[in-house]
């Protein structure tokens, strides 16, 4: 656990109401296993250490998706961090609120064989999007690397700063039929 903010909140006792001062983290880094096991409980404890600390609904949806796609690109593309600290076979993923109310979300693995770069996936690819999608809802983002070799991708996240056009219309060259209308035949 990192800094604290200071939370206020009300407290009946015997039709008292007593205020009641109460530290909520502003800032927290957790070991997750390197490959889908973690993930569901990292997105899970983002979700309610955000809603304690009054970051907005909408940021932290976009948060929990931004984590998510971090942490899956890390197991499909990155080695697990080997140092003992951490814990052996573990990424680690991170994320803190700044004064100004901006939201930073990190993941750092063991590196790997390419550097996190956008990708540009075919219509029909299973993958490769990852990487656009948090482009889209993210204001920066970014690639740190450490003299250890770890690798960490940080994405700060701001209310408001969603890009609404990333989701346009899709047209499926030569067909003159959108992304939706090429797949109406699969249900």
């Amino acid at each position: 656990m990192g800094a604290f903010t200071p939370w206020r909140g009300a407290k009946e006792v015997s039709g008292v109401a007593f205020v009641v001062a109460r530290e909520v983290p502003t800032s927290s880094s957790m070991a997750v296993p390197h490959g889908p096991a973690g993930v569901g409980e990292a997105r899970r404890r983002m979700r309610d250490e955000l809603r304690i600390s009054g970051v907005s609904d909408s940021v932290i949806d976009d948060a929990v998706l931004i984590l998510s796609e971090l942490l899956s690109n890390s197991c499909r593309h990155g080695r697990p961090l080997g140092q003992a600290e951490i814990g052996d076979g573990d990424i680690r993923a991170a994320w803190r609120v700044d004064s100004t109310g901006r939201l930073t979300v990190e993941v750092t693995d063991g590196g790997g064989p390419t550097r996190p770069v956008p990708a540009t996936p075919s219509v029909t690819a299973r993958g490769g999007r990852g990487l656009n999608i948090i482009t889209a809802l993210a204001q920066d983002w970014g690639v740190r690397d450490s003299s250890t070799g770890e690798v960490t991708v940080w994405v700060n996240v701001t209310e408001g700063h969603r890009r609404e056009d990333f989701a346009t219309r899709v047209v499926v060259p030569g067909s003159g039929l959108g992304f939706a209308d090429a797949f109406e035949d699969l249900d």
